[in-house]
């Protein structure tokens, strides 16, 4: 085996690499993004699936595991040129199913870098602003040098810039501490070219501008920033921005006197709110009983039911016996990728006003700095569309005056088996509540549907308060449309759903929908699919079992996999229901399965072929 030289890797700006004093081609696109990914896991291996799904994110190629076995080859023969065939080397090394690169035996910037933000973390003054600003140096610019075609592999090199992002700001607060505000300038002027509205970046540029005696320049910055929030996203520049503009007004001014933050972040209540009387009751009698610990209410229901509606409403008839802050945070678990626990606590640390710099590195550390600040405050606390217990865990505080609103679409049974949390089902509402809600919303109509029109809409809705805020919303838009013409539209089995469209962006019936299938198994699937075309009145075990081909204890199985993810009802006589828009999507779906199968020249079940989503015939 040759050695040609040391190997030296940087990843924080373009993907760059040499052997010895050489700079060396890493290779075509896909084989420096796995390079890149290898390198920015830092020593820690990568499975074989993980692989495949950060490089092409969807549906990768059949021959995708051969791939990566190529560029594994291709990549070992770079770094050590007279490497014998077959020869793993002492770089890229398998591990399991996948690989790792032994960072121990090359050079990485980014190891590098965080070598000196631990060190600056354990030192205070000079020391640790000589180790920030060590750190600082070395990025160059976006990590990766946009290698990356999938969001996934995107997400992991973004989270390499989150990092400089958040040591420029907590330099900047020791830099200009220390009357040295020029040694973090220009790392704060790249971070804040690199994502134009982060902005406690551009805060940090501003302070470091003003303390620097360019006072023009801070205030030109300010403008810059407050212009694209306003453009871009339509908002006004946070507390943070609007301090550190403070300070360039006002510079010889007292700090002000440091206070505990109460945080107010909860969504605006909706104006239209209606219903929900049942579930307000409940809510009400929970937060009123004495405990001896935090009041956590889990609420669970299908995708546009309501839930999260519902509970912000609730938080702003309570929000008054939480003087201590109400917490806002979308968990993101209607996503395909849900914020991680570690994240959430950091945002939740920021808001009670914890600086960057402060935050521990571990989500355990940071699990027990929220617990701390939260002990013996009255705080509500506010978690939208979570995943699973295990996401929401780590977040609960550790007051018994405080309470935690959870909502999701599967039901919570860890919380309630190991944290005490109470169980909210949140049903469809009944149809008294469903006209409420349509006539508030159609209340200035001129032909807004009444009487058994109406009706006829609300359960061609399905009672689904999404599907009936989309349908009020385009009929107060197009005020000379007839609502006959809607329901004609919405009797339209096969175009259902596109009268339910809201528009490029926002949420409808079938997005949500679709996020809870792309969750399934294979198996269950397929079953949810074939379902479609079962009589709407409902199957049982034994005949769902025969529309899939398959035994009953897999079938069971698959069924509870659907009931959970509030796709499909089961009922006490032992039928298995779908929502009419949950059946409606299943049956878009099972149709273009359908097509592809015949495109493909394969056969559907025999049994499929007697199916129709209006067949008579009951089930047994």
């Amino acid at each position: 085996m040759s050695d040609s030289g040391a190997l030296r890797f940087t990843v924080l700006g373009p993907l760059r690499f040499w052997r010895g004093d050489v700079e060396l081609d890493a290779g075509p696109r896909q084989q420096r993004c796995l390079l890149m990914l290898l390198l920015a896991a830092a020593g820690q291996p990568l499975g074989m699936g993980d692989l495949a799904d950060l490089i092409w994110e969807a549906d990768p190629p059949t021959s995708a595991v051969n791939i990566i076995h190529k560029y594994v080859g291709a990549l070992r023969r770079l770094f050590e040129p007279g490497l014998p065939p077959r020869d793993p080397g002492s770089y890229l090394l398998r591990h399991g199913s996948g690989y790792l690169l032994a960072t121990g035996a090359v050079t990485v910037d980014l190891l590098e870098f965080r070598q000196h933000l631990a060190e600056a973390k354990r030192c205070t003054g000079d020391q640790a602003l000589r180790h920030y600003a060590g750190a600082l140096r070395l990025v160059r610019g976006p990590a990766g040098g946009a290698v990356a075609d999938s969001a996934r592999a995107a997400a992991v090199f973004a989270g390499l810039d989150g990092q400089f992002f958040d040591t420029a700001v907590a330099a900047t607060e020791i830099a200009v501490k220390a009357g040295q505000p020029s040694e973090v300038l220009s790392a704060l002027r790249l971070a804040a070219t690199m994502d134009p509205l982060h902005e406690p970046v551009h805060a940090g540029l501003v302070t470091a501008l003003a303390a620097a005696g360019q006072q023009a320049e801070a205030l030109d910055a300010y403008r810059a920033i407050r212009e694209r929030l306003a453009g871009e996203l339509g908002i006004d520049p946070g507390t943070v921005l609007r301090e550190a503009q403070q300070r360039v007004l006002v510079p010889a001014a007292a700090p002000p006197h440091a206070e505990t933050p109460q945080p107010a972040q909860l969504p605006p209540d909706l104006p239209l709110f209606t219903g929900r009387s049942a579930e307000l009751a409940m809510l009400n009698g929970l937060v009123a009983d004495r405990r001896s610990s935090p009041l956590v209410v889990a609420m669970n229901g299908m995708g546009g039911v309501g839930k999260s509606t519902l509970a912000v409403h609730f938080a702003h008839q309570v929000s008054a016996g939480f003087p201590d802050g109400r917490l806002h945070l979308d968990l993101h678990g209607d996503r395909d990728e849900p914020e991680t626990a570690g994240e959430a606590l950091r945002s939740l640390l920021y808001a009670l006003g914890v600086h960057a710099r402060d935050v521990p590195d571990s989500v355990d550390a940071r699990t027990g700095m929220y617990r701390s600040l939260t002990a013996a405050r009255r705080i509500l606390v506010l978690l939208d569309n979570a995943r699973d217990p295990a996401q929401v865990r780590p977040l609960l505080p550790s007051s018994p005056e405080s309470t935690v609103l959870v909502t999701s679409r599967r039901p919570m049974l860890g919380l309630a088996a190991f944290d005490g949390a109470h169980l909210l089902h949140v049903d469809l509402p009944g149809l008294p509540d469903a006209r409420q809600l349509l006539d508030r919303r159609l209340a200035a109509l001129p032909n807004r549907p009444v009487g058994s029109a109406a009706d006829e809409m609300i359960e061609l809705c399905g009672r689904l308060p999404l599907a009936l805020a989309i349908v009020g919303a385009r009929l107060a838009v197009r005020r000379h449309l007839s609502p006959g013409v809607v329901a004609a539209e919405l009797r339209n089995g096969a175009h259902r759903l596109e009268a339910l469209t809201a528009g490029a962006g926002e949420p409808d019936p079938r997005t949500s929908f679709a996020w809870s299938y792309r969750q399934l198994s294979p198996g269950a699937a397929r079953l949810f699919r074939h379902l479609s075309v079962a009589p709407p009145a409902g199957v049982r075990l034994t005949a769902c079992a025969s529309l899939a081909g398959q035994g009953a204890a897999r079938t069971r199985l698959e069924l509870a996999e659907l009931v959970e993810a509030a796709l499909v009802t089961e009922h006490d006589d032992g039928r298995f229901t779908s929502h009419v828009l949950v059946r409606a999507y299943a049956h878009e779906l099972f149709t273009t399965a359908g097509r592809c199968s015949c495109r493909r020249g394969g056969r559907s079940s025999p049994s499929l072929a007697l199916w129709r989503p209006d067949s008579p015939v009951t089930l047994a």
